[in-house]
C-alpha cells in the first residue's frame, strides 16, 4: 500500500452511514476527511472530522473518492455532482431509482474514466464467495436452478423504495454473479399488505442466459429473518446462508435398486451433508477493500468490484419485476 493515503468522503449518516463511517475510518490506506448530511450527524460517526451538509463542500476538501449512503432517491443528483468533479465513487445499492437514472449515472462516470461501483454487499459475504469459487470448480456439475429466500419483518430505515429496490436487487446481483450469467426474463407477482404505498412482497422467476432457472421470494412480512440461497445441480445443491455466512453441500447419493420399476425413474436421493469451514472477514470491509483497490488501479481490483455496469443490470431487472407484476406479462431483457 502506497504511503500517501486516499481522501475519501461520505456522503450520508444514516443507518448504513454510521457503518461506511466505522470502516472508512479504520481502513488501511485510506483517510476519511470529512463527512456530509444535510440533516447533520444525528448518530455521532464524524469522530471529529468536518460535517457538510452539501456534496459541493465535500468535494472542495480535495476528496479523492466518496462513499455515496445516501436514500435512493438522491442517488442519481448525488452522483452526478461527483462525476462532475472528477470523483470516484461507491453508491450504494441500488444504483439508482430507475434505469433511466441508472444509466445516467453509469454513463457520466464512463464519460470521464472514472472508478465507479454500486455496493451490493451481498456478494462480499464468505458464503456467497465460497459457492462461487465451488461453483467455478465444477463441484455442483451442471447448474440447473438458483433460488433465493430473503425473508423478514419491515426495517424502519427504508421509506423510498419497496421490496423489489431494497431487497431482491441483493438476489438479482447474487444470482447473476454466482452463475456468471445475466437475466434475459423475468416475471414477478407482488402484494402490498402494510399501508405502504411500495410492494412488501414479491415472488419472482427468472431465467438466465446460460438457461439455469431462477426463483425469488422477498418481502417484509415475514416475523423471522431468512437469508438463503440454493443452487441446485447434477450432483446435489449448495445453499448459502448470508446470515450466518454458512455454506452447506447436500450431496446426491447413489443407491442402487433391484427394483426395475423404480429404477427407471432417475431422480435423486440423499446422500452426504457437508458444512464448510472457511475464513469469514466482514462484507463491508471487503467491500471497501476491493474499491480502494480499485481507484488504486491494483491487477485484478476492477474484477472485485460491483462495477456500475452491472449495477444497471440489476436496476432493469428489478424494474421488469415491478412491471411484469403490474401487467402480467413474462419481461424479456
Amino acid at each position: 500500500m502506497s504511503e500517501k493515503k486516499l481522501r475519501a468522503g461520505l456522503v450520508g449518516l444514516g443507518m448504513m452511514g454510521r457503518h461506511h463511517a466505522r470502516v472508512l475510518g479504520s481502513l488501511d490506506g485510506v483517510e476519511l476527511v470529512a463527512v456530509c448530511d444535510p440533516l447533520g450527524d444525528a448518530h455521532n460517526v464524524a469522530g471529529g472530522r468536518p460535517v457538510f451538509t452539501k456534496v459541493s463542500e465535500l468535494i472542495a476538501t480535495g476528496i479523492d473518492y466518496a462513499m455515496v449512503a445516501a436514500p435512493t432517491a438522491f442517488h442519481e443528483e448525488l452522483a452526478l455532482e461527483l462525476a462532475a468533479a472528477g470523483i470516484h465513487a461507491l453508491i450504494e445499492k441500488p444504483l439508482a431509482v430507475d434505469t433511466p437514472a441508472a444509466k445516467r449515472i453509469q454513463e457520466a462516470f464512463a464519460a470521464k474514466g472514472l472508478v465507479g461501483a454500486v455496493g451490493h454487499i451481498e456478494r462480499y459475504n464468505p458464503a456467497l464467495q465460497q459457492l462461487r469459487t465451488r461453483l467455478d470448480k465444477g463441484e455442483l456439475g451442471a447448474v440447473y436452478q438458483i433460488a433465493t429466500r430473503r425473508q423478514g419483518p419491515f426495517p424502519a430505515r427504508i421509506a423510498d423504495v419497496g421490496v423489489i429496490k431494497d431487497l431482491a436487487t441483493h438476489d438479482i446481483d447474487s444470482t447473476a454473479w454466482v452463475a456468471r450469467s445475466k437475466f434475459v426474463s423475468v416475471s414477478a407477482q407482488t402484494a402490498h399488505k402494510s399501508g405502504r404505498p411500495h410492494e412488501d412482497m414479491v415472488a419472482a422467476v427468472g431465467k438466465l442466459e446460460n438457461g439455469i432457472i431462477t426463483n425469488h421470494l422477498v418481502n417484509w412480512l415475514t416475523p423471522f429473518k431468512e437469508r438463503l440461497t440454493i443452487v441446485t445441480g447434477e450432483r446435489g445443491a449448495l445453499v448459502a446462508d448470508t446470515l450466518t455466512a454458512d455454506l452447506t453441500f447436500y450431496a446426491n447419493a447413489s443407491v442402487d435398486t433391484e427394483w426395475d420399476s423404480v429404477a427407471a425413474f432417475r431422480g435423486v436421493s440423499e446422500g452426504d451433508v457437508i458444512r464448510y469451514a472457511f475464513s469469514k472477514p466482514e462484507p463491508l470491509r471487503t467491500e471497501h477493500e476491493a474499491f480502494r483497490d480499485a481507484v488504486l488501479g491494483l491487477p485484478g481490483a476492477v474484477d472485485r468490484i460491483v462495477t456500475m455496469e452491472q449495477g444497471l443490470a440489476t436496476v432493469a431487472v428489478a424494474s421488469a419485476m415491478i412491471d411484469s407484476s403490474k401487467n402480467g406479462n413474462v419481461i424479456s431483457l
